[in-house]
């Protein structure tokens, strides 16, 4: 638990420390009894722990039945170029990656494109779902170019993120990046691998991203689930003529 901070945010934050590890969506908490024996604490602190989880659509209560961990409900801002576990964690969520598919494979056209690459290029192709709190947010697929890719691939893309390989051990900063944003639903494929029934709801994300020299590296299809996720972003009116 964090020394010095109230002992109910310790008791919130060594519970969401748990979850996606032995505690998972659906799953009931220790009662109150059980945490008050567990942290040694009283019962309002515990109470007041589990009040700030529900808060955060984190916890459910059920009368008579106790407190189960819920689906995650995320809102994400779209106001820097962030990857997935930098969003989950400014939220307090743990994150793992399930990895599916790891090959080098011809550029697809609309990889080829975003990234800039003759015909008949290669790329390094990744698949993989992204889970917060134990429960599949996105299933991402990836698509890296030639002089880099190998690179990334021997990484453990399992809990090492691609935009921390790139940036930190092959030295390639990402500074900016291209985002289209369409409302979509599953096909067989992302509907398998989201634990979703094909057709449901969800939000396609094309992102391309750039280092230095405006020199794409990374471009990579997102599916979202739409039921845990939303969306935001801030605009400003253009300043109007005089």
């Amino acid at each position: 638990m964090i020394v010095g901070s109230p002992l109910y945010v310790q008791v919130e934050t060594a519970l969401v420390s748990r979850f996606g590890v032995d505690l998972h969506p659906g799953d009931r908490l220790p009662t109150e009894d059980e945490l008050i024996e567990q942290f040694g604490v009283s019962r309002i602190t515990v109470r007041r722990a589990i009040q700030n989880l529900v808060s955060r659509n984190l916890v459910v209560t059920r009368q008579g039945r106790g407190s189960f961990v819920a689906a995650p409900k995320i809102t994400q801002p779209l106001t820097a170029l962030t990857g997935f576990v930098e969003d989950m964690e400014a939220q307090g969520l743990h994150t793992r990656a399930r990895v599916l598919l790891v090959d080098e494979i011809a550029a697809p056209p609309a990889a080829r494109a975003a990234l800039q690459l003759p015909l008949g290029a290669t790329v390094t192709h990744i698949e993989r779902v992204r889970l917060a709190a134990g429960h599949p947010i996105s299933f991402d697929r990836t698509y890296l170019v030639p002089e880099l890719g190998g690179l990334v691939a021997k990484g453990d893309l399992e809990s090492e993120p691609i935009f921390t390989l790139l940036e930190e051990r092959h030295g390639t900063p990402l500074v900016e990046a291209d985002y289209g944003l369409q409302a979509s639903t599953a096909d067989s494929a992302v509907a398998a691998a989201l634990g979703v029934e094909e057709g449901s709801a969800v939000f396609r994300i094309e992102r391309t991203s750039y280092t230095t020299g405006h020199r794409p590296v990374d471009y990579e299809v997102l599916h979202y689930r739409g039921d845990t996720i939303t969306f935001t972003t801030r605009l400003s009116r253009p300043a109007a003529d005089l």
